[in-house]
């Protein structure tokens, strides 16, 4: 019934998987080497990981403003400026440890962040095109792409993090590399020109915000992207201290990240036909119980079997968790609806993620004598956020279906 859009579908999919491999790939190397480079300059331990915790708040800061900017001049403007920003904050970054200034490195920092906002909302393009039926399945394939990131991100930075006499330095150049080549796939996608280019010819309005958040489903949609995120991020954040601190070394963690963002990215591939089988209800449920398996096996034990296993475990959860809350939310709204939608599912979303890498580096340097209690507390403190989500979904399966 749709095949003409969903053949125009599949083509910006296409783009925006390679997209997700070549641009993304950037994100697991940061993340890698965030922590670390944060230790080396900053004078307290406790705000090793605020490098990672400023990308997060400037991809919080960026959504509410980057959402509408992108449904007034189009997807494709956003997606090139986020790339910008990102080559901009990596040779920020490696000025900043170039330099020893740890205030650089965060500013850098920051800009990464609208790069890792207009990531974001790769997995929302690939609905604007979709048929109802499609969507989860181009919100699946779209995440898929970060299956490549997650083995060349972390292969690249092992070749790249040793290069110069300055740790780290390499990584970061090679992340500006990657934006500045990356950005070119974004002349082939053929989406929506925005609102801009479009006569005016309706005057209808969507709901407000505080409506929108009425909205079961969409407060749902949120409160389980949120937490898949933020727990995901809090533990991901965590590993690379935890793993070094307890003997091991930067190739291992570099490897265990490597497998964490496989696992994150791998069932994208089938998840939105198990969304489309089995109800997206029960996906994000699967989401949630492998997260809490995550921390179950992390606060069994610190041998390098036991981080690839909570890690694995960690991106599958994450992977049920967020694209089915993405899935969800992208059907519950309308379409003049969209960009306050998307721009406030991202702003609550990031801003708990920001929350939870600056929680992140505290409770793994500053809550305990060693590497183990520290890594201990990281796990332990998911257990509050799992309850809040799983509690969200049970009330909302009893509420009555509204149509949007």
């Amino acid at each position: 019934m749709n095949e003409v859009n969903d053949i125009r579908a599949r083509r910006n999919v296409t783009v925006l998987v390679l997209a997700q491999a070549i641009l993304g790939a950037q994100m697991p190397m940061i993340f890698v080497i965030g922590g670390l480079a944060g230790g080396q300059l900053a004078s307290n331990p406790c705000l090793a990981t605020l490098p990672i915790s400023f990308i997060v708040f400037g991809s919080m800061t960026t959504a509410p403003w980057l959402s509408p900017l992108m449904q007034r001049n189009g997807r494709r403007f956003g997606f090139f400026l986020g790339a910008f920003a990102g080559a901009m904050g990596a040779l920020i970054s490696a000025y900043g440890l170039y330099t020893s200034s740890f205030f650089t490195l965060l500013a850098g920092s920051y800009l990464t962040g609208i790069y890792m906002s207009a990531q974001g909302f790769y997995r929302f393009a690939a609905t604007d095109t979709a048929s109802e039926a499609f969507r989860p399945k181009a919100i699946s394939y779209v995440m898929a792409g970060g299956l490549l990131s997650a083995i060349v991100g972390p292969q690249l930075n092992k070749l790249v993090q040793d290069a110069f006499v300055v740790p780290f330095l390499g990584t970061y150049l090679a992340v500006a590399a990657l934006n500045l080549v990356g950005m070119l796939l974004f002349l082939w996608l053929d989406l929506p020109k925005g609102t801009k280019s479009e006569p005016k010819t309706t005057t209808v309005k969507g709901r407000t915000r505080g409506e929108l958040l009425r909205d079961p489903r969409i407060m749902v949609a949120i409160i389980v992207g949120m937490v898949s995120y933020a727990l995901m991020n809090l533990v991901m954040t965590s590993t690379p201290l935890a793993v070094v601190g307890c003997g091991f070394t930067t190739n291992n963690a570099n490897d265990i990240v490597s497998a964490h963002v496989l696992a994150m990215f791998a069932p994208s591939f089938f998840t939105g036909h198990l969304i489309a089988r089995f109800g997206v209800e029960r996906i994000m449920s699967a989401g949630l119980a492998l997260l809490a398996a995550a921390g179950i096996v992390a606060l069994s034990g610190v041998e390098l079997t036991n981080f690839f296993a909570a890690l694995i475990l960690l991106g599958l959860g994450w992977n049920f968790g967020f694209i089915g809350a993405t899935t969800m939310l992208a059907g519950a709204h309308r379409p003049e609806e969209r960009g306050v939608v998307q721009g406030m599912n991202d702003m609550i979303v990031f801003g708990m993620v920001t929350v939870a890498s600056l929680a992140s580096g505290g409770l793994m340097n500053c809550s305990g004598g060693s590497a183990v209690e520290g890594w201990s507390a990281v796990n332990l403190a998911m257990i509050p956020f799992l309850v809040l989500a799983g509690g969200s979904l049970i009330w909302l399966v009893r509420q009555p279906k509204v149509a949007v």
